[in-house]
């Protein structure tokens, strides 16, 4: 490894979440850059009436599940909590973005989720006379309470690793990825999914506007001097996380690198219960900053909690400049943002969504603009800290020094603060091997509809991303993806050819089936005498070094031992084709022939795992 790092590091290699403005994190990200605010006015509220404007953070489909996919009957997905139908389809697409199947990984994977307080029970299910009582309490508890969403994602996806709901407010899901990267640290897990939701229903001014935090005018201006509130939504996120050399021994794909994290408690030394201390969020970025040996001056973004509160965010950001403080002089060489002026404070995932953006954007390699800011709170002294609000989206240039990094902070009621320091994630070493000249690429759903739907899919991802390697492709569809009834699979060369392959859809390079079993049995049949041919096998021979060996050994063998010698009519050269056609006739040459290269094919598909 790096000589950068210090064994302690954990590497990103999976994301998935579902936010306002957006089906994908790709949609996720793509407003950030453009600076978009996701809310939406509520209309239909008592506070219009009286000049209010209240927003939200909306989500789409809400209601939408795919029961049938997990195995649940109408009726239970219809009494389930929103956050456990939607968290347990975005932790099957994190697996599936970090390219691994939960069905084939032995492994151990933990959940840690922060979570919501849900509102399902109470104006979806309450409301219908003897619903409950026809479920029955136990079922309907299960079905709605935040203690079984990572329990029953662990069980639907057969992961073994541990699996905790955290609770510490607004600060859940920060905390939850601390707790994977010690558990991850620790041993007692080689995954783990870390995950903040945060769903309320249904989705009015009632569950998301709450009156004592809410912005009257429906901005959050995060640092700003007209900063009055902040502005509430729903959304949730997930990132898989492994240790750093482990994922670089596996060649997963590295979205960033947490360096290190810390979490403390303001304790009892602050004017009330659910005021900020300058005094815990100093010291709890400190730690993080010696968690992960890193100083000060190296860090070019901070994500702050960033309500956008007239008492909070003067308070933070001299909680910012005085762990700052403790080892560089230097002033505004940090940028600062939050995404809460995008999308509001997500409860108890605002700490995972601003994780996520900052690993994007270290991915990415740019900032994004924190909006709905033009002058400074008159109580923040920036022109004498290490920060500045960063308005515009930037190119995340690097000192040349160090690597790009990053801090993350969340600060939940009751006073749990948390910290993590992220880094761009290492160059890997390229691929030395020669690419094979066709791949495999493999698809499996539940259903025909939804296999065609994968198929478009997947061709439209190979034509927008040009610079994905088709061997990796091949590779993460085969070994990464459950293996599910319905089947395709498709021979392509290139990119090109994978879509122009897929898009054709009759072509005879695609073939379709239908398997009950996950694992079938295989029987190898092969042809007999009459289907052999000069140099067959010869594409092969010089393209898979097992395919070759095992040749080799055929042909080693029968010259020994039986004088026969089967080059010319395998490796025939154009001068003597009709010589070795003329041989392979003869039973004494073709039978002998036949058995080489088809016992080494199967000894090669036997090293593919067949």
């Amino acid at each position: 490894m790096d000589s950068n790092f210090n064994g302690l590091e954990i590497a990103v290699i999976g994301l998935a979440g579902k936010f306002a403005g957006g089906e994908m994190i790709e949609d996720f990200w793509q407003n950030l850059e453009n600076g978009i605010e996701l809310v939406t006015p509520f209309t239909d509220g008592e506070s219009k009436s009286k000049g209010i404007d209240r927003v939200g953070a909306v989500l789409k489909d809400v209601d939408r599940f795919d029961a049938a996919f997990f195995g649940f009957n109408p009726k239970e997905a219809e009494t389930m909590d929103p956050q456990h139908r939607l968290f347990l389809e975005s932790a099957w697409e994190a697996l599936e973005n970090a390219g691994y199947s939960s069905e084939n990984e032995e492994r151990s994977i933990g959940v840690f989720a922060g979570v919501g307080m849900g509102t399902y029970l109470l104006y979806n299910l309450s409301p219908n006379p003897g619903l409950i009582e026809s479920r029955g309490f136990l079922p309907t508890l299960v079905g709605v309470d935040k203690d079984y969403l990572p329990t029953r994602v662990s069980y639907k996806l057969n992961l073994r690793g541990p699996s905790i709901s955290v609770g510490t407010a607004c600060s859940s899901s920060l905390v939850a990825v601390h707790l994977a990267c010690q558990s991850l640290l620790s041993g007692e897990c080689d995954m783990a999914l870390a995950a903040g939701v945060a769903v309320k229903v249904p989705q009015s001014e009632t569950t998301l506007s709450p009156d004592e935090i809410v912005s009257p005018d429906g901005h959050c201006r995060a640092f700003d001097s007209g900063a009055n509130g902040t502005v509430g939504g729903n959304g949730l996120g997930i990132v898989v996380l492994k240790r750093l050399e482990d994922a670089i021994a596996d060649r997963d794909r590295i979205y960033a690198v947490v360096k290190g994290s810390a979490i403390n408690n303001d304790g009892a030394m602050k004017v009330g219960y659910t005021a900020p201390s300058q005094e815990g969020q100093a010291k709890v970025i400190r730690a993080a900053q010696l968690m992960a040996e890193v100083e000060p001056e190296t860090i070019s973004y901070m994500e702050t909690h960033g309500t956008g509160t007239a008492l909070g965010d003067p308070i933070e950001v001299a909680a910012m400049t005085q762990a700052f403080r403790a080892a560089t002089d230097l002033k505004q060489f940090c940028a600062i943002g939050s995404v809460k002026t995008n999308i509001g404070h997500l409860d108890a995932a605002a700490g995972i969504t601003g994780f996520i953006k900052t690993v994007l954007a270290l991915h990415h390699k740019r900032i994004p603009p924190s909006i709905n800011f033009t002058n400074p709170n008159t109580q923040i002294d920036f022109a004498n800290s290490p920060f500045y609000v960063n308005t515009q989206l930037t190119e995340w240039v690097s000192d040349g020094k160090n690597p790009r990094r990053a801090g993350v902070s969340s600060f939940g009621f009751g006073g749990t603060n948390v910290h993590a320091i992220l880094e761009e994630a290492p160059p890997l070493d390229p691929v030395t091997s020669q690419p094979r000249a066709y791949q495999l690429l493999a698809l499996s759903t539940k259903t025909a509809a939804t296999l065609d739907r994968s198929t478009v899919n997947l061709s439209d991802r190979l034509q927008h991303a040009t610079d994905l390697n088709l061997a990796d492709v091949a590779y993460t569809l085969q070994v990464g993806r459950w293996a599910l009834e319905h089947r395709r699979i498709a021979v392509v060369s290139s990119l090109e050819d994978a879509v122009e392959v897929l898009s054709a859809g009759d072509s005879d390079r695609v073939f379709t089936g239908q398997t009950t079993a996950s694992n079938p049995p295989v029987m190898f049949m092969f042809s007999g005498q009459g289907s052999q041919y000069v140099n067959m096998g010869r594409e092969l021979y010089e393209s898979e070094a097992i395919f070759r060996s095992h040749v080799d050994r055929c042909l080693t063998f029968l010259q020994s031992a039986h004088n026969i010698d089967l080059c010319p009519v395998l490796f025939a050269d154009k001068v003597d084709i009709e010589s070795a056609t003329q041989q392979l006739t003869q039973t004494a040459i073709a039978q002998p022939a036949l058995f080489t290269i088809e016992y080494a094919l199967a000894q090669l598909w036997i090293s593919w795992g067949v």
